[in-house]
């Protein structure tokens, strides 16, 4: 399985597609499917039944989820990097900016 530069909760920015440059919070990542969902991002309006938690129906606009490719990580400095990981002081393996340096928590 191919290591994932993205957790959830992790700004990034869009690299690719027709949100290309906007940046939000990533809300939920498919390791088995390499996507993501993004919030604001990539918009989709969903036909929705009546339920009990919509009594109404109609249409919904929800976030629909992106290829991980597509994303980079926006560091600490508000700059999109590319992500290394490597031992800490704690012999800790923490992920870190390779245009800054710095960790990213």
């Amino acid at each position: 399985m191919i290591k994932i530069h993205i957790k959830k909760g992790d700004t990034v920015k869009v690299l690719a597609g027709d949100n290309k440059g906007t940046q939000g919070k990533v809300l939920m990542v498919n390791r088995k499917k390499y996507t993501a969902l993004v919030e604001g991002v990539n918009m989709v309006s969903k036909h929705m039944k009546p339920n009990s938690k919509n009594p109404n129906g109609g249409i919904v606009k929800k976030e629909a989820p992106l290829h991980i490719s597509n994303l980079m990580l926006v560091d600490a400095k508000g700059t999109a990097a590319r992500i290394g990981r490597r031992l800490n002081a704690e012999g800790k393996l923490v992920r870190y900016s390779k245009k800054s340096g710095e960790e990213i928590k």
